[in-house]
C-alpha cells in the first residue's frame, strides 16, 4: 500500500507539473486560407502569445504571390492577422511555409478552403513546417490528417488527461478501469458527433468551466474514498464517466468548430478524428499505469500525511482553471 501511495503521489505530482507548465507553449497556430477567386485568398493566420508576447511565426508564400498589408488583433491568448494574397496562376501544387515554426514546441493547424467548398487540413509541426495546396485531398490523407489532430487533441489537452488521470487514481481496480473507460469513451464519442454535426450547440467558454469543475469534483471523491467514505464516483464510476464524458465530446468538438470537416469526407474524418483521441488517451492511461506498476517496485515509502497530495494537487489545478475561465466569461 505504501508502494502503491509513492506511485499515486509520483503521477499525480507529474501531471499537475506538466500541465503547469506546457499550457502555453503547446497552444497551436490557427492558418487559414479561403478562397475567393482564381488565385486569390482571404488570410487568417492566428499566432499564439505567451502573455502579451507575440511567437516569431509568419507565413511565406510562393515568390509569384502578392500579399496586402494585414491588420492585427490581440484577443487576449493570440494575435490574428488579416490579409489578402493573390497568386499569378494559382497556388496549386505551390508550398506554403510557416517560417519560425522549427524554433518552437507549437503546432499550427492549417486550413485551405476552396471556392467550390471542399477543403484541405494539415497539421505543421516543428520538423515538417512546409505544406502543398493540392486540388483535392484523397481519403488517405483526410485519415492521415485527422487522425493525427484526435492523438494531438487529446495529448495536449492537459485539462482532459488530467480528469482521466483522476478516474484511474479513483477507480484502481482493473475491471472496473476498463468499464470506467469505456462509459466514458462512448459518451464524449456522442457528444463530439452530435455538436460536430450541428445537432447540439453549447457555448465553449462555459463547457470549458464545467469540464474544468469535473476535474475537481472528480479529485475530490480521491479524498473521500482515501477516507474510506463511498462516495458516487467509487460506487459507479463509470456512471460519472458517462455523465462527465458527455461534457468532454463537447471540449473536443470545439476543437474541430475551428478547422472544420472536408466536404465530401466528413463521416470519415469525424470518424478517425474520434479514433486519433481514443489512441491518445490509451497511450496516456498505458503510461500511467506502467508507471505505478514501476512505482510499485520502488522500496519507497510516503508518509501518511502526504498521500493526499495528488488529489489536492489535481483539485486545486482544476479550481484554478474554473476561476480562470470564469473570469473569461466577460
Amino acid at each position: 500500500m505504501k508502494r502503491l501511495a509513492a506511485a499515486l503521489l509520483l503521477m499525480g505530482s507529474c501531471a499537475v507539473a506538466a500541465s503547469a507548465a506546457a499550457a502555453h507553449e503547446v497552444r497551436p497556430g490557427y492558418l487559414e486560407l479561403r478562397q475567393l477567386a482564381d488565385g486569390t485568398y482571404d488570410v487568417l493566420f492566428k499566432v499564439p502569445a505567451r502573455g502579451d508576447w507575440r511567437l516569431s511565426l509568419d507565413v511565406r508564400f510562393p515568390a509569384h504571390c502578392v500579399s496586402t498589408d494585414p491588420t492585427r488583433r490581440f484577443d487576449g491568448v493570440a494575435y490574428i492577422d488579416r490579409y489578402r494574397v493573390t497568386c499569378a496562376g494559382g497556388l496549386i501544387g505551390e508550398q506554403v511555409v510557416i517560417v519560425g515554426l522549427s524554433d518552437t514546441r507549437t503546432d499550427v493547424l492549417a486550413r485551405v478552403e476552396r471556392a467550390d467548398g471542399t477543403t484541405q487540413v494539415a497539421r505543421l509541426t516543428p520538423r515538417d513546417f512546409v505544406f502543398t495546396v493540392v486540388a483535392a485531398p484523397g481519403a488517405a490523407e483526410v485519415a492521415q490528417t485527422y487522425f493525427g489532430l484526435g492523438v494531438q487533441h487529446i495529448l495536449f489537452g492537459f485539462d482532459h488527461l488530467l480528469f482521466v488521470l483522476a478516474l484511474v487514481l479513483v477507480v484502481g481496480d482493473w475491471g472496473r478501469l476498463a468499464k470506467t473507460v469505456t462509459a466514458f469513451t462512448v459518451a464524449h464519442s456522442l457528444t463530439l458527433g452530435a455538436a460536430t454535426l450541428g445537432l447540439v450547440h453549447v457555448p465553449q467558454k462555459p463547457v470549458e468551466a464545467a469540464i474544468a469543475l469535473s476535474i475537481a469534483f472528480v479529485a475530490a471523491d480521491i479524498l473521500r474514498a482515501a477516507d474510506g467514505r463511498p462516495s458516487l464516483t467509487t460506487r459507479a464510476p463509470w456512471l460519472m464517466a458517462f455523465l462527465f464524458g458527455l461534457l468532454h465530446g463537447l471540449g473536443f468538438a470545439s476543437a474541430l468548430s475551428e478547422i472544420g470537416l472536408p466536404a465530401g469526407d466528413i463521416p470519415l474524418a469525424l470518424l478517425l478524428f474520434n479514433v486519433g483521441v481514443e489512441a491518445g488517451q490509451l497511450l496516456f492511461i498505458a503510461a500511467v499505469l506502467l508507471a505505478i506498476a514501476v512505482a510499485r517496485r520502488l522500496p519507497a515509502a510516503v508518509p501518511r500525511l502526504a498521500r493526499p497530495l495528488p488529489a489536492y494537487a489535481i483539485g486545486a489545478l482544476a479550481m484554478f482553471w474554473v476561476i480562470e475561465r470564469v473570469v473569461g466569461f466577460a
